[in-house]
């Protein structure tokens, strides 16, 4: 047990060593005097005598120096022996090593939690090596149980530190764990899973003791228990604490789903398509809930025009289902996939082919999270062949990749984009949105209102889920779709064709005013210029709006007519920083007046060339 803090004890040692260098010094000079009384009573022999005892005098000066530096030494942090008596398990070391790092406060902020210069921890190192006493000293000094190693093998961790790849792999073995591959990437790891590979029970106690996370994966998605050994007291321990941690998420899960359903979160990012929204939250709900069937993945293909949200749907579901986990989401552009051969880099290329031990882009991505939302962007472009291997993939919720290794993914959610019928879902849903819109007008005025409402407005009509009818799903779409993809299994295989459909009205406001919004945060930011506007803009701007490109059409329409004039008023000089621009429409044209700093009025601006 340390009585001093870190910085009372280096106070203490500077005061020794001060001591110790009067002693010195006191010590030569005596050493000197009694050289020159000797020299004055006997002639030469006091001059040969006098230099024996100056050089001895020297030499006191100089072992004492160097013990001043080894005691000063003692007590500075020392990165190897630091990391070495973790890997050793010498707890006298660790405390002074922690005390002086904390002390010196260095990279990392000092403590227990100080990183290798390699990317490790000393707790990484104990774990690795089995001293769970070492495991239990360093979280008692403060050492963080969930940190991920930094280490990405031998070659990139020389590259990072300037060295050469021997030295990174030296530096490795004798510093962490010489019985570990010192060129493989531990990226991600953390002392948890260290403590498993080791088959450390008593590291792995400590430190789910000490609320490391059971659950968390590396770079490569594993969990630590994939590394412990079966059967085990380690792999046991794990397995119980893994156990009791999922309770706790799917409880606290649980709770956030009741506070804040699906619709609610994606509808704050999705503007319109409710009834897509709907439709995909109520599949998601059976899955989530234990009410899905089990044995197959969950299948969705997501039909409309470009730019109407159906890629946004998909990563709002992926960060809604995995709390804004990346890895939890894999997109793929199904046009690189377009050739029969292209197959293999889909799930990776056969033994003996090039390639084969890189793997493929999905199987490489369902293998570190078998659970994600993959989506299949633009699917009606891939080869039929292709196809196949999806058939597969939705069928058993399995994939078998080019090594043979077979990949388990039924937890997976799987979208697939496609414009196929995107005109004729166009069409048929600008006709129901005029069909709507003529049901709430009717309603206003008080003829057609069911039993105890009141009559809905236009703005409400708008922001009701409009839906498409079976006859139109059966006589329109699906042989668009089956002439297309040439196979019923494959369609039968999808457990929702979500449409998605052209904009009303007031969603085209709303998009316009997001769109603005975030050009008056990129001015204030990047220029100082505040961007105001009035509410004629909106409807101007969304007169641009092109049925066949969703809002994209919107974000075009907004950098030509306004974005433009901005960059032609900064150019020519009259935009200064600290002014506020206005934007005015008349006539379905757009103007820009400007006031300068400390200035009440706003000047036309006349940018014709």
């Amino acid at each position: 047990m340390l009585k001093m803090s870190g910085i009372q004890c280096v106070r203490s040692n500077l005061r020794t060593i001060r001591r110790s260098v009067r002693l010195a010094v006191v010590l030569a000079r005596r050493q000197v005097h009694g050289c020159g009384a000797a020299g004055s009573g006997s002639g030469g022999d006091g001059d040969e005598h006098g230099d024996e005892r100056f050089t001895h005098a020297r030499a006191v000066v100089g072992v004492a120096t160097i013990g001043l530096a080894l005691v000063a030494a003692d007590h500075q942090y020392n990165e190897k022996r630091f990391f070495k008596a973790a890997g050793l398990g010498n707890l006298q070391e660790i405390r002074r090593q922690v005390e002086a790092a904390k002390a010196g406060r260095g990279r990392d902020g000092g403590g227990a939690d100080r990183r290798h210069t390699l990317g490790w921890t000393a707790l990484m190192a104990a774990a690795a090596n089995d001293q769970p006493a070492a495991v239990a000293e360093l979280l008692r000094l403060g050492a963080r149980p969930d940190l991920q190693e930094k280490y990405a093998g031998a070659s990139a961790a020389a590259q990072q530190q300037g060295l050469h790849p021997l030295e990174a792999m030296q530096r490795r073995e004798d510093e962490f764990c010489a019985s570990m591959n010192s060129r493989a990437s531990f990226l991600g790891w953390t002392a948890l899973h260290y403590a498993a590979l080791a088959d450390s029970a008593g590291s792995a106690a400590a430190l789910l003791d000490a609320g490391a996370d059971p659950t968390a994966r590396d770079h490569a998605g594993r969990r630590a228990l994939h590394y412990a050994k079966d059967p085990s007291p380690t792999r046991d321990l794990i397995v119980e604490h893994s156990a009791r941690w999922e309770e706790k998420l799917a409880a606290a899960a649980a709770e956030e789903r009741r506070r804040f359903p699906l619709e609610q979160r994606l509808k704050q990012f999705i503007v319109g398509q409710t009834a897509a929204i709907e439709t995909v939250a109520a599949a998601v709900r059976r899955k989530e809930n234990g009410w899905a069937d089990e044995e197959h993945p969950l299948v969705f293909l997501f039909l409309g025009s470009s730019g109407i949200g159906k890629t946004e749907l998909a990563k709002q579901l992926a960060r809604y289902m995995h709390r804004d986990d990346p890895a939890a989401f894999i997109r793929l552009d199904m046009s690189e996939y377009q050739e029969k051969h292209e197959v293999a880099k889909l799930i990776g290329a056969p033994p003996g082919y090039v390639g084969h031990e890189e793997g493929g882009q999905l199987t490489r991505a369902l293998a570190r999270r078998a659970d994600a939302v993959v989506l299949f962007d633009e699917v009606d472009k891939a080869h039929p062949d292709v196809l196949t291997v999806l058939l597969q993939l939705f069928d058993e919720g399995r994939l078998t990749d080019g090594k043979g290794k077979l990949i388990e993914c039924k937890n997976a959610v799987f979208v697939m984009t496609s414009n196929l019928a995107a005109d004729e879902i166009a069409q048929y849903g600008l006709q129901l949105r005029r069909e709507a819109e003529a049901k709430a007008q009717l309603r206003a005025k008080g003829t057609v209102t069911k039993h105890g409402e009141e009559p809905a407005t236009p703005e409400e009509a708008a922001g009701e889920a409009l839906e498409v009818s079976r006859t139109f799903k059966d006589s329109v779409v699906r042989p668009i779709l089956k002439r297309h993809f040439g196979r019923d299994e494959f369609l039968g295989r999808i457990n929702e064709i979500v449409y998605f459909l052209p904009f009303s009205r007031q969603e085209l406001l709303t998009l316009v005013q997001r769109e603005l919004v975030r050009w008056a945060e990129q001015a204030r930011a990047r220029h100082a210029v505040e961007l105001r506007w009035e509410g004629g803009v909106l409807g101007a701007l969304a007169d641009g709006y092109d049925v066949h490109y969703g809002a994209r059409s919107i974000k075009h329409e907004v950098e030509r007519r306004l974005v433009n004039q901005l960059a032609l008023a900064a150019e020519r000089g009259a935009l200064a920083r600290g002014c506020c621009v206005l934007v005015t429409a008349a006539a379905g044209r757009l103007a820009l007046a400007v006031r300068a700093p400390r200035q009440t009025d706003y000047t036309p601006l006349d940018l014709a060339v």
